[in-house]
């Protein structure tokens, strides 16, 4: 192995889509033992020298199966911790759905910031680098951690998938909340680059208490354009059904939802399979096993980020600029 080529590991339950990231690169996956103990206790550690090397872990952290979200941050940070141990040169965790991001503030009396304690972790392992994909409020995850952090987008993703499904029809991109106005907004500029022409923008009002969601106004002209609802991720699919309704209602011609990240937990097969919403585009930074076959999954596209990954570890690793990787529209 050339010695100045950084290290990827990765867990197996990341495999897949990491073993995609490594073809990109040109370079294998370190071998790594993974040991689950009778007690629910588990080991994992490095099968091949990380002395003097940049290492990068790629690991995402959503529950699925057997290992729930707690689990697999466990086996992140203990892995990190062991390659610090030894004595990696550095050690970046490309973490594409980073979990506890929703909760990135007190909405009531004495909330955990679940967000800031997370961080806090990463930091306690001895991480130098975090990479994570569409966070769901950029300003607290660059402001939680005190090691490097590094944003990626998928909106220039989403933008070229569109490209080629709008044709010549007006475009609208909404908010299905007022706190993704930004989120939507660079999605809108981006499209709009893409397009060569101007996109509209809305967005739904929406409050959330205890899970009750409540809510129906929407500002902004949608009546006669393609509708298209961009959002950090799709969990049980409540606010997307919700604002697809409402656009159909104020004469939007078709409406897509575009979200970075599908968890598709709960009753969400049933209700994204709502007649309002003609497509589903998700990226693969969680596998989309959740939505079994049905209506919802028929609507399903799936983009690839792993080249958009890739990326950015070669700039990293080379002290090169993830803010040209992005571009600007």
């Amino acid at each position: 192995m050339d010695p100045s080529a950084p290290v990827l590991f990765a867990f197996q339950s990341s495999r897949p889509w990491a073993e995609r990231v490594a073809a990109r690169l040109d370079l294998p996956l370190a071998p790594l033992e993974e040991r689950d103990f009778e007690d629910g206790e588990h080991k994992t550690r490095p099968l091949a020298s990380v002395r003097g090397r940049d290492v990068f872990v790629l690991h995402a952290m959503h529950g699925c199966g057997p290992q729930g979200v707690n689990d697999r941050l466990c086996r992140l940070l203990f892995f990190i911790g062991a390659l610090k141990d030894a004595a990696a040169a550095s050690v970046t965790a490309v973490v594409p759905y980073l979990a506890y991001a929703r909760k990135d503030r007190k909405t009531k009396a004495r909330d955990p910031v679940t967000t800031r304690y997370v961080a806090a972790l990463f930091e306690a392992v001895g991480t130098d680098r975090v990479v994570a994909l569409d966070v769901h409020n950029l300003a607290a995850y660059q402001n939680a951690f005190r090691c490097r952090s590094e944003h990626l987008e998928a909106s220039h993703l989403f933008a070229s998938h569109f490209a080629g499904l709008v044709g010549g029809n007006p475009v609208a991109v909404v908010s299905p909340d007022a706190g993704g106005i930004k989120r939507a907004e660079r999605f809108r500029e981006v499209l709009a680059a893409t397009l060569g022409r101007p996109v509209a923008a809305a967005f739904a009002e929406k409050h959330r208490s205890e899970g009750v969601l409540t809510g129906e106004l929407v500002v902004g002209d949608v009546q006669g354009h393609h509708a298209i609802i961009l959002d950090d991720l799709i969990a049980t699919g409540g606010t997307l059904a919700r604002t697809a309704r409402a656009c159909v209602e104020l004469g939007a011609t078709r409406v897509d939802a575009a979200a970075t990240h599908g968890l598709f937990v709960g009753d969400a097969p049933r209700v994204l399979a709502d007649d309002a919403l003609a497509g589903i585009v998700v990226t693969d930074s969680v596998p989309p096993d959740r939505l079994a076959a049905g209506p919802a999954r028929d609507k399903l596209t799936v983009l690839p980020t792993d080249g958009l990954v890739a990326e950015a570890i070669r700039r990293i690793h080379a002290g090169g600029s993830l803010v040209e990787l992005l571009g600007n529209p």
